[in-house]
């Protein structure tokens, strides 16, 4: 059928990797099993230097002027969290449901195309059966991504995790200083079976996975910890005069960390796009054009014809895709979920 035949402007995809929103407590290393308080977020009223780059060559010429520039206060209200004097440990619990169907679109106008589609979908499942993917989503369970910036200078991490649905009780428990976060090379039983799980529930074996997840971070006592950090919309200088410069995230006055944000962490498995050896930055997060945002690039470019929508017209229409790390990365694409309409137009 010819490709203008054969073209849906209305598409959707439902995510399939459904994370909570992650809730933190304090607890100290020897009773993070027992016992654990919730955080709550604290605020602070600083008065800092003035520290940005100054570009006025009148100022940065002047010594006196530079002198008046610098003593102006720099008066900042901001949100902080940290763990008490008597706690060394941070407890980050948050819950994981794995849905399958990603062979059935949630939104398709287009009856040839939605056929082809689930068509390829299918072939994938019977080839592959989520395996490859499984394994990576696994790795980013137990290697504790999900914890950014509080994995960091940490002396031990724990990451806890049970299987809530069905009859059958199964936990695992991982030591994630022992897993890389810049590659998937890890050979482990544990990871194995998790990933089984994982891959039954998106190949359509299991309807769902639901797994509860608790990450324990010997940071240091009284160390801050770092929640999600809300996006402040307006900062026009009238509106947000006296407020806030730096609001951190709860969820019913406990310090949390958003679900996208998790989300985010499980599926940095793109470790297939073109400058992978080259660019030394490791797995990135899945992105129909590889976009990482705090370094301004986007890694997979129509140009190079390595983007989703390049890759997935094809896929979808019954054209087997030279690499198979290509066919991979469409459908973790689809897991993340997403829009993906095409145009009718030339």
């Amino acid at each position: 059928m010819a490709k203008k035949d054969n073209i849906a402007s209305v598409l959707a995809f439902e995510k399939k990797f459904v994370p909570s929103d992650g809730f933190m407590y304090g607890t100290t290393w020897e009773q993070r099993h027992d016992s654990a308080v919730v955080l709550k977020l604290q605020e602070k009223s600083v008065r800092g230097t003035i520290s940005n780059r100054i570009t006025k060559a009148a100022i940065k010429n002047d010594p006196l002027k530079l002198n008046a520039e610098v003593e102006k206060a720099n008066l900042q209200r901001v949100d902080s969290c940290a763990l008490s004097p008597n706690q060394d440990t941070l407890k980050l619990q948050f819950t994981l449901k794995i849905l399958s169907g990603v062979q059935q679109p949630s939104a398709c106008n287009n009856q040839a195309f939605n056929e082809s589609y689930t068509q390829a979908a299918n072939n994938y499942i019977e080839t592959e059966g989520f395996n490859e993917l499984a394994k990576r989503y696994a790795m980013n369970i137990a290697n504790a991504r999900f914890l950014w910036r509080n994995r960091v200078g940490a002396e031990n991490i724990e990451v806890q995790v049970k299987k809530l649905n069905g009859d059958e009780e199964q936990s695992w428990t991982f030591d994630a200083t022992k897993f890389s976060i810049r590659n998937f090379d890890h050979n482990d039983a544990s990871i194995d079976t998790l990933a089984e799980k994982i891959a039954a529930a998106l190949s359509g074996a299991d309807d769902f996975l639901l797994l509860e997840i608790n990450a324990y971070a010997q940071i240091g006592k009284a160390q801050d910890v770092y929640p999600s950090e809300e996006l402040v919309l307006d900062k026009s200088s009238g509106s947000s005069k006296g407020k806030k410069s730096k609001i951190l995230y709860s969820i019913n006055d406990i310090a949390g960390m958003h679900s996208q944000k998790i989300g985010n962490a499980l599926r940095t498995i793109d470790t297939w796009y073109p400058e992978y050896l080259e660019a030394n930055t490791g797995p990135i997060a899945i992105e129909p054009y590889g976009a990482v945002t705090n370094l301004g690039k986007a890694y997979r470019t129509p140009k190079a014809k390595a983007d989703f929508f390049t890759l997935f017209d094809r896929f979808a229409r019954g054209e087997s895709l030279e690499d198979k790390n290509d066919t991979h990365y469409v459908m973790a694409v689809l897991v993340r979920g997403g829009v993906f309409g095409e145009s009718t137009k030339d």
